[in-house]
């Protein structure tokens, strides 16, 4: 077993007790909720005549059901209001901070937390909901859990886990101009598929990792999950100090210094020992696009549609009933492919880094026609940040629509959904058969500037051809 690394550090620090049958009792430094994972939970609570048991570490905001458009009170859809007012009612029950809309501070749980200074090093954190690996960009260990769970950590602040394995992914390099966080894990989830995670936490190490911002590092440990790794993480640096110093709920004064000192030692040493190790050259990556119905079913924009054949016995049939559900041939290249939908948003890429490197790519351009192009920032203080430096009128100007904060299309749960087949260039994390919306949409992965290329050409294209 790996020995030394952050993940074991943190792992041993959060420890409370070891259990029956090998697991272990967690101790879970910050828990997030949202409005589609804790009701059931709350209600559990009630059955059992049990309090939140730490309110002051639990965190919610709304984001997966609330609309983009307009988010006027109450909502039309009578299940979303609901569901509002249902996690309204518990936050307020349990003295539980709610980050709701027109706080200044609601946005996808993902996106709030890190920008608000919630997550922070050396942390365990738990959240309704897959993605939560995302928080490892900051060298904490995040995972995400289901209801049960959800349950578990209001009435005791702990969960039950197993340890898991610590794998290294080293990135030597760095990545050229135009390709971007998003073509890194797509192309680490392609080399590796969606199950060599199984079982293991994911480290991203080495040059390439250290050169990525913190918005990037998020992006690539936000899709740790879709490689099948139960979270994914980067060790702390000074980077990561930047960007929480002054935060609202980073630490102040003398504790901020204390707090740099004790997360220095939280970093996987050079005596850290690893289950496995895997290295790639990030140097050597291009553009990335789904063509499949797994986010391990990519492609580089400028190679050939894999043949079946080609690949392993265990992929081939997915790869078949992908190029039935596609509608795509097998051999033939991506790039021309039209696009009817471009969505720009996502825990995954709904940052202002990722809205800046869009809007690079659609000032002094149009969106084409019969194509419906929106943009929806990760949060509130996103929307606000990019308004402020003009973002949302080089979207406008060029066609896109400006959105609200939420989760929006990539999963479909409020009304943005694609229809029938149409065919999404996304820049969210799962492009599974009916993910956003439809039983018959179909969807492409690719970063926010591929999303905004296939936006303004109406087809998928290298993004590289437009840079200035």
């Amino acid at each position: 077993m790996s020995t030394k690394t952050l993940y074991d550090k943190i792992w041993d620090l959060h420890t409370v007790s070891e259990l029956p049958g090998g697991s272990t009792q967690l101790f879970v430094g910050l828990h997030l909720i949202h409005e589609v994972t804790s009701p059931q939970a709350f209600a559990a609570l009630e059955e059992k005549g049990l309090k939140v048991f730490c309110p002051k570490r639990t965190i919610a905001t709304v984001d997966h059901i609330v609309p983009t458009t307009s988010q006027s009170r109450p909502f039309s859809d009578s299940l979303a209001e609901q569901m509002l007012q249902t996690l309204e009612e518990n936050c307020s029950k349990n003295s539980i901070n709610f980050f709701n809309i027109g706080s200044g501070q609601q946005g996808i749980v993902h996106v709030i937390a890190p920008e608000t200074g919630l997550t922070q090093p050396g942390m365990t954190i738990a959240c309704g909901d897959s993605h939560t690996s995302t928080h490892g960009a900051f060298g904490s260990i995040a995972f995400g859990i289901g209801t049960s769970q959800v349950r578990d950590v209001l009435a005791s602040q702990t969960l039950s886990m197993k340890k898991l394995k610590v794998k290294k992914l080293w990135f030597d390099g760095r990545l050229k101009k135009g390709v971007f966080a998003k073509d890194l894990i797509l192309h680490v989830i392609q080399k590796l598929g969606v199950k060599d995670g199984v079982g293991f936490a994911y480290e991203f190490a080495g040059p390439a990792i250290e050169r990525l911002t913190m918005e990037e590092r998020m992006t690539v440990c936000n899709m740790a999950i879709e490689g099948g790794a139960r979270c994914g993480y980067i060790n702390p640096d000074q980077k990561t100090f930047d960007y929480l110093k002054e935060k609202p709920y980073s630490p102040k004064g003398d504790e901020w210094d204390k707090a740099i000192q004790w997360w220095k030692t939280l970093a996987s040493g050079k005596d850290a020992k690893y289950d496995e190790e895997t290295k790639f050259d990030a140097s050597k990556i291009s553009p990335t696009i789904t063509w499949g119905i797994t986010p391990g079913q990519a492609i580089e924009i400028d190679a050939l549609l894999p043949k079946p054949e080609s690949l392993n016995k265990s992929d081939q049939q997915t790869a078949l009933d992908a190029y039935k559900y596609m509608n795509l041939k097998p051999g033939t290249s991506i790039e021309g492919l039209d696009i009817d939908v471009c969505f720009i948003g996502s825990c995954t890429n709904g940052r202002l880094s990722d809205l800046q490197s869009a809007a690079e790519i659609a000032k002094d351009r149009h969106v084409a026609q019969g194509v419906k192009a929106f943009v929806v920032p990760g949060s509130e203080k996103v929307a606000k940040d990019a308004e402020e430096q003009g973002l949302h009128h080089i979207f406008l100007k060029a066609g896109f629509e400006w959105r609200k904060p939420g989760c929006s299309m990539c999963l479909a749960m409020n009304p943005d959904k694609l229809e029938n087949n149409q065919i999404s260039a996304s820049s969210s994390n799962r492009n599974f058969k009916g993910r956003q919306g439809s039983s018959t949409g179909r969807t492409l992965l690719m970063s926010p500037a591929m999303v905004a290329a296939a936006a303004v050409t109406g087809s998928v294209i290298d993004v590289r051809k437009l840079l200035h």
